[in-house]
């Protein structure tokens, strides 16, 4: 097993470790704005009278204009699920943009989190526009829900640094896991 995995994870994380040891936080200041970021939308939408501003700048809708829905993208990237747990989110962004944003750096991972938002609200908008009798298709009550968090950007930069560094078994794993939960 330990083989294995010095072969598949060989390339990514010497450097990554690397990286954290001699800059600390300051070599991942994408991903601790982040977790910031997400922490405090958390608290600003469970307030009461405030929920609504979140979801004013940062709720994208299939019901929205396209033109609405990508100019609130960036800031839906960082607004949780309310119904799921923020901590696993947390945990998420931490490690997936953390190793992206050492390997690839800050431009290139927000760049990359940013294109899979926007693929990722596109498909759902195709999907409603296509009707349930083309696949992959969504149920008509998915046009209420609100489309945010960072999911797609996290499955995205997974499997664009496992790619790039090659691991291809890691790559491969992501990919199958989001499809199983896709089905």
């Amino acid at each position: 097993f330990r083989a294995r995995a010095v072969a598949e994870w060989g390339a990514v994380f010497p450097g990554v470790w690397r990286r954290l040891r001699t800059a600390g936080p300051r070599a991942v200041p994408l991903t601790l704005a982040s977790c910031a970021g997400i922490g405090l939308l958390q608290l600003v939408q469970h307030a009461q009278g405030a929920s609504d501003w979140v979801d004013r700048l940062g709720g994208v809708y299939a019901t929205l204009p396209w033109w609405q829905a990508l100019l609130r993208t960036p800031l839906s990237l960082f607004v949780p699920d309310p119904s799921l747990p923020v901590w696993g989110l947390l945990l998420q962004v931490v490690v997936v943009f953390g190793i992206a944003e050492t390997t690839l750096g800050a431009r290139r991972t927000l760049g990359v989190a940013l294109l899979a938002t926007v693929a990722g609200t596109g498909l759902a908008r195709w999907c409603l526009w296509s009707g349930p009798h083309v696949l992959p298709s969504l149920t008509a009550q998915a046009v209420l829900v609100r489309d945010t968090g960072p999911s797609a950007a996290v499955v995205a930069l997974g499997v664009y640094v496992a790619c790039r560094c090659r691991a291809w078994w890691t790559a491969a794993v992501v990919a199958a896991a989001i499809l199983t939960e896709v089905v």
